[in-house]
């Protein structure tokens, strides 16, 4: 178990830090969805590895990227229907 908590936090981690790249260095500007889904996934997996090491702090933070980007992906697919192009 211990094993599978470490590579969801890894993976976690992996994915917050290619966001991040993708919006330093501007990478694929025309997808901000991926760097959502990215954002999402990452902290999802940082929520489980985090709760699991009693990291409550930073537990929480990553509750709150989780929020916002739940809230920036829902943003997206709203404007796509207005927008359908």
């Amino acid at each position: 178990m211990n094993i599978l908590i470490e590579v969801v936090g890894w993976l976690g981690s992996i994915a917050v830090i290619i966001a991040y790249l993708m919006v330093s260095f501007q990478w694929g500007n025309d997808n901000k969805k991926l760097y959502q889904v990215l954002n999402f996934f990452g902290s999802l997996c940082l929520i489980v590895n985090t709760t699991f090491h009693h990291a409550y702090p930073s537990a929480f933070v990553n509750v709150i990227w989780l929020f916002i980007a739940l809230v920036a992906l829902f943003n997206i697919r709203k404007v796509k229907k207005v927008r359908p192009y």
